[in-house]
Order: C-alpha cells, then structure tokens, then sequence
C-alpha cells in the first residue's frame, strides 16, 4: 500500500495556497503526504485538456509534485463520471458540473463523456493505472419508490447505464487505466449489489473497478469488512474518510433533509468516527492491496487545516508492512514424513 495520499478537491480555493498546484504540493509536503489525487475538473490545479494532449505538460507536473517530494496518485472524474446519466430530474442541479450552455441531459452526457476520456487518456500520459469516477444515475429516484417501479425498468436502467459506460471502458482498455467507481448514494452503483447488476451488464468488464470508501457504507449501514472480502480484487483506489451513524427517534438513514451537524449519519474528519481502519488496513494487507491510501477530508464539525494535519500521522499510523516471515516460524522444522506420520498416530 502507498501513502499517505490526500484529495485536493476538497481543499481548492481562491487563497494561496489552495488556488494553484505548485503551492498547494509545498502546504501537502509540509504537512507529511506522499500522495496527491487531482480532481480534474478545477483548472486552478489541473488542465485537462492540456494534459490528453501533451506528454510535455504531464512531465512538467510530474516534476512540479516531484519537488515537493510528491507521486500524482491519480486524476479523478467525479463530476464528469456524474454527467455521464443524468436524469433529467437533477438536471437543473447538476448544471453547475457542467460549462455554460451544456444543459441538457444528452449535452451533459455528451460533454461528461468526452472528460472522461480526456482524464483517461491524461492518466496514460501521467503514468496512472485508476482513474476514480462516480457512475452517474438514471434509476435513484426510485431507489425506495411508491408507487412500485414498473416491471422491467431496474433491467433497462442496467441496460441502459452500460450502453453508456461501455465505449468509455473499452477506451479505458486501450489506455491501461481502470474506472474505479466510487459506491456512493445518489449513484446508480451505491452498494454492491447494484455494482453486480452492472458488471453484469458490461459482461464483467476488467475495467469497471471500485474506489472504496467506507464513509458511505456506514451510512448505509453496510458491512464494509465484508465488502473487502466480497470485492478485494475489483478495488484500486482507498478514500481513507471517516463517518458516524447516531438514528434517534426523528431520524435515520433518510434524514437528508436536515442540515449535516443534525442528520443521523455524517461524515466526519478522519479518526473521528465509527470506521474501524485498523480493521480495513488489515483487510488489504491481506489481500496485497498496492494502491494509495488517500484522505478525503470532509467533515461537519472539524475545520479543513486540522483535518489535513492530522491525517498523514493517521494513515502512517495504519499502515502494515507485511511480514517476511509466520510469526511461529521459530517452533517448526525440517519437514520429516516419518515423524509427520507419527504424529498422525499411523506409525
């Protein structure tokens, strides 16, 4: 495993040092990351354009992270991946993903899908092998429906999303990254069964990986140890971020409507939470896990900046060097036949 990583998406602004990459590789280096993942959509990091087209640019920001002691860990799509299904429902809240005059639903599909071929082939030229994305979603405005979903419409949803998704994939082949598809709420693909329904419908796609975030899971309140052991092979990238589910008697899982200091389940800085990383860090080492372990910082209660600081020493802090040897080597020996025999009492 590599790390610690951190996300800058959610640190980006107008003031130095967040309004330009170079400052911002010299606040994450002080602050102990090895690890930067770009959102690819702000400019004020990242040109996208640029970066598909010119190896020249991508060595040059190589060299920029690389003087700070930095590896780009990856570029991620979230925002472009999210335009690529839009029900036309959320269309008009989803405008803000998109550049002026892309507005509808088929513009929005259009313009996701060309960012995330531009982020892919970006990712070739930066020598990346996962680019995070997030599926985008037709069908979760019936994920708890009434009246009842019409036959059928699950199906051609999945159906639907793969023809989408498809070409992008194959394109993701070419170039030899993977889709790593953050299990998100809001998303088509938010647990596992419904990841199955679509790798399913793009006949189990080498490229239709996973992002794993815990965070999301708790507030589904599902076993996301379990999700490791069910999906270990399909994850490439680990948002490290922390989340806490409390229900009371005015609200549960569906209390989104309520501001994020009074829901029942929120995100919180990473270590103050109810995911056990000690747990999830022994998962992947298990299973030889080489991706980063990246710091999505989001929180309702913590400020950005303690946040940062105090998640490298957390990542660094779970990290496992997996051993070179058993543990009680030292009471076996030479193998006898003769002696195992005999202590199978058939001697």
């Amino acid at each position: 495993m590599k790390g610690p990583g951190i996300f800058f998406a959610q640190f980006m602004g107008d003031e130095p040092p967040f309004n330009q990459f170079d400052s911002l590789c010299q606040w994450a280096s002080e602050l102990d990351y090895v690890g930067v993942q770009i959102p690819s959509w702000d400019g004020r990091c990242f040109d996208l354009a640029k970066a598909a087209e010119s190896q020249a640019y991508c060595d040059e920001f190589k060299g920029t992270a690389a003087n700070h002691g930095l590896e780009v860990s990856e570029l991620a799509t979230h925002l472009q991946g999210q335009l690529v299904a839009v029900h036309p429902a959320y269309a008009e809240m989803f405008k803000a993903f998109a550049p002026d005059g892309v507005t509808t639903p088929a513009q929005m599909q259009e313009w996701g899908t060309e960012q995330v071929k531009l982020c892919l082939k970006a990712s070739k030229n930066l020598g990346l092998n996962a680019m995070p994305t997030f599926s985008g979603a037709l069908m979760w405005h019936t994920v708890y429906p009434w009246p009842q979903r019409p036959a059928g419409l699950v199906e051609e949803g999945f159906q639907e999303l793969a023809r989408r998704w498809r070409p992008i994939l194959d394109y993701a082949d070419e170039q030899g990254v993977d889709c790593a598809f953050e299990i998100h709420p809001g998303e088509d693909l938010h647990d596992g069964a419904s990841y199955e329904q679509f790798l399913e419908a793009v006949d189990g796609h080498a490229r239709a990986c996973l992002l794993y975030d815990p965070s999301h899971f708790v507030l589904q309140c599902l076993d996301y140890l379990d999700f490791i052991e069910l999906y270990h092979d399909r994850i490439k990238c680990f948002h490290v971020k922390d989340a806490e589910f409390r229900p009371n008697g005015r609200t549960g899982v569906y209390g989104g409507y309520q501001g994020w200091q009074d829901r029942a389940g929120r995100f919180r800085s990473t270590g103050d939470g109810d995911v056990d990383f000690t747990a999830i860090f022994t998962a992947f080492t298990k299973y030889g896990y080489e991706g980063w372990a990246t710091i999505e910082w989001e929180c309702c209660f913590k400020d950005s900046q303690q946040g940062a600081e105090e998640g490298a020493p957390f990542i660094m802090a779970h990290m496992i060097t997996p051993p070179e040897k058993a543990f009680d080597d030292f009471a076996g020996g030479e193998i006898d036949q003769t002696a195992v025999r005999r202590t199978l009492g058939l001697e």
